[in-house]
Order: structure tokens, then C-alpha cells, then sequence
């Protein structure tokens, strides 16, 4: 065989994701406004109590960590997608008769996905979609555009909050 080839978001079917308008409201009354990736919220929003995660990489593992079963996900490192997501259905190279190690389970548990800066655009040997792709499929909501170091301050200081992701009307307020 030869060299692995990166495989880029040229490779791979085009992110379904809206980018439409969205927020955030949390249980304290704070807003955080943003706009949709993966799927949209539902027509009566989504509601999930909000917690963050540090790690500077593994969205993927994040997400599929049952300890976020029915949580909306903050990612604090600023930039997620850019390494896309590998395919969940073939066999790990190493260790062929356990999950792959880029996942935690089978399925994505978190309610929702919370960040500064989603890239659709990304580049990985591995990857078969984008971010975007795989939580439309899921069913799962994004936000990008979110202050999360403000999110997280607010959630270290008053600890987690049960939110409300929202889709904003055209020309309404959130």
C-alpha cells in the first residue's frame, strides 16, 4: 500500500448544516446568541442542562461519552471540526474487536453542541464527514459563535444551568 491520503471536507459529501440564527438561554436569564451547525433545533428548542468539557482535542470521544447522555457539550478549545469526524462503522486497524478509540460508544449521548468556532472545513486521514454531517445524522444540535470563555465562567462561578437552544425567527430578538 501507499501513503495515507488526507481526506478534506472536498472529499466528502457538503455539510448539511443551516448556520442559522440561534441562542442559547440559560436558567439564570444570560443569553448567548450563535448560529446553527449539524441539526437544527427542534420547533420548542432544546433543553439540556449546560456543562463544558477542556480537552484541547477528541470531539468526537466527547461526544460519544455517556456521562454527557442528554447534557448540551460547551468545547472550550476554540476551534472544533477541523479534523473531521472517521467512520464510526469500520474497525479499529489496532484493535479490531473493540470501538474504535476515536469514539467512547456507539452513538453520540450529548443533547447538544456549544462552541466558539466550528470549522466544516477540515483535513484527516481518517475522516469520512464533517462534524456538521455526523451531528445532522444524529439528530443533534451545534451553536457556533458563542462566547464559551464567558459560558464558562459563568458556569464555574454558578455551576452548570439547565438551557434552552433556541432557532431566532428572522428579525426577531432572542
Amino acid at each position: 500500500g501507499g501513503a495515507a491520503r488526507f481526506a478534506t471536507a472536498a472529499d466528502c459529501p457538503p455539510d448539511p448544516s443551516s448556520y442559522c440564527r440561534v441562542a442559547l438561554v440559560l436558567e439564570d436569564g444570560s443569553v448567548f446568541e450563535g448560529r446553527s451547525f449539524g441539526a437544527e433545533p427542534p420547533a420548542g428548542g432544546t433543553f439540556a442542562e449546560v456543562v463544558f468539557q477542556t480537552g484541547m482535542v477528541g470531539y468526537a470521544e466527547a461526544l460519544t461519552d455517556p456521562s454527557y447522555r442528554g447534557q448540551s457539550l460547551t468545547m472550550t478549545y476554540p476551534m472544533v471540526g477541523n479534523y473531521g469526524v472517521p467512520d464510526h462503522g469500520a474497525a479499529d486497524a489496532v484493535q479490531p474487536l473493540l470501538p474504535r478509540r476515536t469514539f467512547e460508544s456507539d452513538s453520540i449521548h450529548a443533547a447538544a453542541v456549544i462552541c466558539q468556532d466550528y470549522s466544516a472545513d477540515f483535513s484527516h486521514w481518517e475522516a469520512t464527514q464533517s462534524l456538521g454531517a455526523w451531528l445532522h445524522a444524529s439528530g443533534v444540535p451545534g451553536v457556533t459563535g458563542v462566547d464559551t470563555r464567558r459560558l464558562t465562567k459563568l458556569l464555574r462561578e454558578r455551576g452548570s444551568m439547565i438551557g434552552r437552544l433556541t432557532k431566532i425567527e428572522d428579525g426577531a430578538a432572542p
